[in-house]
């Protein structure tokens, strides 16, 4: 097909493969938004859930919970669960981007910005 232009022919063929990367990696992005998970914490009397994007969507505290002497308490269950409900975003995320990578043939853990 290309054979007198030496190297070009494969560089053709990167361009194509750029290309569909970068089209399968904005559709990884836009399912992002639509994949959830759920942090807790105070085993399980505060629920956060975000989307694997981490952007927070819920939060759910359960009623127990409130008493005026332990505002500080809930206030350090509520930041827990957001954080776990974050690292789980992270986490997911990169489940993700490695099932793309993977088939793409790139190496496995192989960071790729979001």
């Amino acid at each position: 097909m290309l054979k007198g232009l030496g190297g070009l022919g494969d560089m053709a063929g990167m361009m194509k493969k750029a290309q569909e990367m970068q089209t399968k990696m904005a559709q990884m992005q836009d399912d992002l938004h639509g994949i959830t998970v759920t942090g807790e914490s105070g085993a399980g009397l505060v629920k956060a859930t975000a989307t694997a994007k981490g952007e927070l969507t819920s939060l759910d505290i359960d009623p127990s919970i409130f008493n005026g002497d332990d505002k500080e308490v809930v206030e350090d269950l509520i930041l827990a669960a957001i954080k776990d409900a974050q690292a789980k975003a992270g986490e997911r995320a990169q489940e993700e981007m490695g099932k793309l990578t993977e088939g793409m043939g790139l190496p496995a853990g192989m960071k790729l910005p979001f």
